[in-house]
């Protein structure tokens, strides 16, 4: 993979991305509600009888946003997912990081599958790697007020998709198109939960991690800005702390007063820290310029400013406003949720989404 022409040509399509996403912001309302209290634009919304019968809406296969149009006609499947994300996030706003971390943790092993809600021994869902993973139960509740609306319909791995961007908009950012249609897998195998990245990483393996995703240099370091959000275990960043590869001593790169706070606050591995040191609970692209002033939490986060590979794209996605950070994001994120989908008879539609359906229907 040449690095340097990925780099160049990400610059090209982010300039395009830009100009075009600059344009329909001026004619956009100003006047936006608070990220909880927003509603989210949905599939139907706005379309009259006639555009609802037309062509458009009737090329529904995988991959589409109008895909539950006519499987679920009398029900708006997306507003229904994102009622029940914004009661979740409501009582308890840090599930909404968790449910995009979800998602992400899905489609890392086997694809968008939503095999990572398998509940069985031996399944992803099991393993130690994915023991700090929350937001089953808001998925599970989701899963249940869709099979009273709309039974043996829709999959619990678009459920993830869909819940993962509702939940990132209430928390500040931009809204993307979800494409439905994903079909659940029945096999969840722990073991291959081992090869998600933990923070430790070299770049050169996240990005043939990502590379094996089908995904660019380019996904890497915008996808990682969802690091904007939420937290970790503190055990992730003690050796960077105290013991930087086996120094004794803190890495040299994190700002001296984040490090001080770093050191009171993680004294005890079970205790967390929030992986943005500035706006931990609002999306925007804080993540990147707290990069500059070398205040990444995660090893692998800080040194996306170090390699050469990724830094021209990380200080770009810091000069720029954060909803046009958004709306990229978003793109990488549609990108990503497509990442070796099941469709046709290669998956099922689980009726609960802990367990593979016991007989065909």
């Amino acid at each position: 993979m040449n690095y340097s022409s990925s780099i160049s040509f990400f610059f090209i399509i982010l300039l395009v991305q830009l100009i075009s996403i600059s344009s329909a912001y001026n004619e956009q309302d100003q006047n936006k509600k608070s990220p909880l209290d927003v509603d989210l634009p949905v599939g139907d919304i706005g379309l009259d009888d006639s555009f609802a019968s037309s062509e458009i809406l009737h090329s529904d296969e995988w991959p589409s946003s109008s895909y539950y149009h006519r499987r679920c006609p009398n029900k708006n499947v997306e507003k229904i997912i994102n009622k029940k994300v914004k009661e979740w996030v409501d009582k308890d706003y840090k599930i909404a990081p968790s449910l995009l971390r979800l998602h992400y943790h899905d489609c890392a092993v086997r694809g968008c599958d939503g095999s990572i809600l398998l509940n069985n021994d031996g399944s992803e869902r099991r393993v130690n790697v994915s023991k700090t993973l929350r937001g089953f139960e808001v998925i599970d509740d989701i899963k249940a007020e869709l099979e009273k609306e709309c039974p043996k319909t829709v999959s619990c791995a678009d459920i993830l998709a869909a819940a993962a961007r509702d939940a990132t908009v209430l928390l500040g950012g931009e809204y993307w198109d979800v494409p439905f249609g994903r079909k659940d897998g029945r096999v969840s195998i722990g073991k291959e939960a081992d090869i998600v990245p933990m923070g430790h990483d070299n770049v050169t393996t996240l990005l043939e991690f990502f590379q094996s995703m089908g995904l660019e240099v380019s996904d890497l370091v915008i996808l990682s800005g969802a690091h904007t959000i939420g937290r970790t275990s503190c055990a992730q960043v003690q050796d960077r702390i105290y013991n930087y590869k086996g120094t004794g001593k803190p890495d040299p790169s994190i700002n001296e007063k984040y490090l001080n706070f770093l050191q009171r606050r993680c004294r005890w591995a079970s205790e967390d820290a929030e992986l943005d040191a500035e706006t931990p609970w609002k999306f925007d692209n804080m993540f990147y310029k707290n990069l500059q002033n070398g205040l990444g939490l995660l090893p692998t986060d800080q040194l996306l400013l170090s390699d050469k590979r990724t830094e021209p794209i990380a200080k770009a996605l810091a000069s720029m406003p954060s909803f046009l950070y958004g709306q990229i994001f978003g793109a990488s994120m549609k990108k990503f949720g497509k990442v070796n989908v099941l469709s046709g008879d290669e998956g099922e539609i689980r009726t609960n989404c802990n367990f593979v359906n016991s007989h065909s229907y």
